[in-house]
């Protein structure tokens, strides 16, 4: 894990990408689960995200969430983000190579995606 030069970024701009083991842009850098089980956040997760000069503050182009209980530490929070990682990092190089994923600015759209919102559990309508 390394910070790469802001040269080499400029050189390869919008062809890098990183994964990181948070919902970006919230717990950059180092111990990201560390930070979160601290904060007390109920979700984190992970982000593959294209890289900027800015450290994990790239576009987003796909995240997973993983909810948090109140036993977690960073062990096992690391170990429940990990499994998602293992997923959504080689989905984004998939849809990479199959020229699937467009860029506007700091909005990636992947083609053919299924975006909307999850269905609503009517026992939580009040909430």
């Amino acid at each position: 894990m390394r910070i790469l030069s802001e040269e080499f970024i400029k050189a390869f701009e919008g062809k890098l990408i990183n994964i990181h083991p948070s919902l970006t842009p919230a717990f950059k850098g180092l111990h990201a689960q560390r930070q979160a089980v601290e904060y007390g956040v109920k979700f984190s997760g992970c982000t593959v995200h294209f890289v900027t000069t800015d450290l994990d503050a790239g576009p987003v182009i796909v995240q997973a969430v993983v909810p948090l209980t109140p036993d977690d530490d960073e062990k096992t929070l690391s170990e429940k983000i990990r499994r998602y990682e293992h997923r959504i990092y080689p989905q984004a190089i998939k849809w990479i190579s199959e020229g699937r994923v467009g860029q506007k600015g700091r909005i990636v759209v992947v083609e053919g995606a299924k975006y909307g919102s999850l269905p609503v559990n009517p026992a939580l309508e009040d909430f």
